[in-house]
């Protein structure tokens, strides 16, 4: 298994192992804040469910545009914008109240997520190239879940910030503004990378690429479904738990946490899984058996049982992210991957962010069930297209495998 990540370049390394810091910043601080801003802010449950949804508006407007200057002027310049703006993000909610500069905050949040998402993955395949572009996707999410699932196992320490005096709100502060020097801590990591220089003299480039439209129109058509239902109940987990049984963040954090440690170490099989099944084939069978683990959630009888469940269904899922970030990559042409990536992503995260709010506004008003059954029927729906759509399609190093 440990055979598909040698010889994996240099530069490529230096992205994986960066993207690490950032992970545990924001393994904390995605999971806690639904928490964070009712639970300890005060802040009502539709408020929070619309500062989710604007970051992902503000990433969606601004994922396009920034992922084609990324081609034409480097996406090494937009990574480090994308986290150095991420992470003063982080000190930004946990240092006011305001609605106003929260709001603010959520919109550059956007502007940071589409800056580091657009630049990372297309950076990622130059670095790579077709063979070891499955492998180096892997790995980069092995070690994201990694560090996601560290940063989730972080939040009980607020538990032994107030042992020191704090009170449970200024250990929380003190808590995100940590996680904010963290992530940034990565800039200096992502600067030694190197980038080619030959997209740069494209003096014309149009805002929409052309090369690659059909094939990005069916893969964000299918992706924007899963995110809508996805949506509904993920980035709400931690007050679902609260909802639902009443148990903290200390206590689900490291929750969501686990099921991102063992979603780290599945990456590591990926690459096999994709050679023995194909690309294609290992994304609907993972998706296909986590749909089936997302609707028990539910009906689980304690939060102990439901915790398992939630773990199951959330590392088969994303077995399937490596995956469908190589598929993309490898279908659309090299000088596109910018626009591409933020296509894909822009259009992922739109449909997740505002059925974020009809999410929190559904568990507000006690209807717990609900956000799960739907987000069934719309994974099936989009698994099912997806299928349709990509059934016949093969990646380069698939080809080369079978010869």
């Amino acid at each position: 298994m440990f055979e598909d990540f040698k010889d994996i370049p240099v530069d490529a390394k230096y992205l994986i192992f960066a993207s690490f810091l950032p992970a545990v910043a924001y393994g904390a601080f995605y999971v806690d804040l639904s928490y964070f801003l009712t639970t300890i802010q005060g802040l009502p449950d539709f408020f929070m469910g619309s500062v989710i949804m604007i970051m992902g508006i503000s990433m969606v407007i601004t994922s396009i545009p920034l992922g084609i200057l990324a081609d034409k002027y480097g996406r090494k310049k937009f990574l480090v914008l994308g986290n150095i703006l991420a992470s003063l993000t982080i000190a930004v909610f946990a240092l006011t109240t305001n609605t106003n500069i929260l709001i603010l905050g959520a919109i550059i949040e956007g502007v940071s997520e589409s800056a580091f998402t657009a630049s990372f993955g297309a950076l990622m395949s130059e670095k790579t190239g077709d063979l070891k572009r499955t492998s180096a996707f892997s790995l980069l999410a092995f070690v994201n879940n990694i560090g996601f699932s560290l940063g989730t196992f972080i939040i009980p320490f607020i538990y032994l910030l107030e042992d020191f005096g704090l009170d449970e709100k200024e250990a929380h502060i003190l808590l995100f503004v940590t996680l904010a020097l963290i992530s940034f801590l990565a800039t200096f990591i992502f600067m030694k990378v190197k980038e080619k220089k030959n997209f740069r003299n494209i003096e014309k480039k149009s805002w929409v690429p052309k090369k690659s439209l059909n094939v990005l129109l069916k893969y964000t058509l299918t992706g924007a479904i899963l995110a809508f239902g996805a949506g509904l109940f993920v980035p709400l987990m931690a007050r679902w738990f609260y909802l639902k049984y009443g148990i903290t963040d200390a206590y689900s954090g490291p929750i969501l946490g686990i099921s991102n440690l063992f979603m780290g170490f599945t990456n590591l099989a990926v690459p096999s899984l994709a050679r023995r099944m194909g690309v294609v084939n290992a994304i609907v069978a993972t998706q296909s058996a986590s749909t089936i683990f997302m609707l028990s959630i539910p009906f689980s009888p304690t939060y102990v049982i439901a915790s398992v469940v939630y773990i199951v269904r959330t590392f088969l899922m994303n077995m399937a992210n490596p995956l469908q970030q190589s598929l993309i990559m490898g279908l659309v042409a090299e000088d596109e991957r910018g626009a591409a990536s933020g296509i894909s992503s822009s259009l992922w995260r739109l449909p997740n962010s505002i059925s974020a709010t009809f999410g929190a506004m559904l568990m507000g008003e006690g209807y717990l069930n609900e956000p799960f059954y739907v987000a069934t029927i719309l994974y099936i729906i989009s698994i099912l297209l997806f299928w349709i759509l990509f059934r016949k399609i093969k990646l380069p190093e698939e080809m080369v495998n079978m010869q």
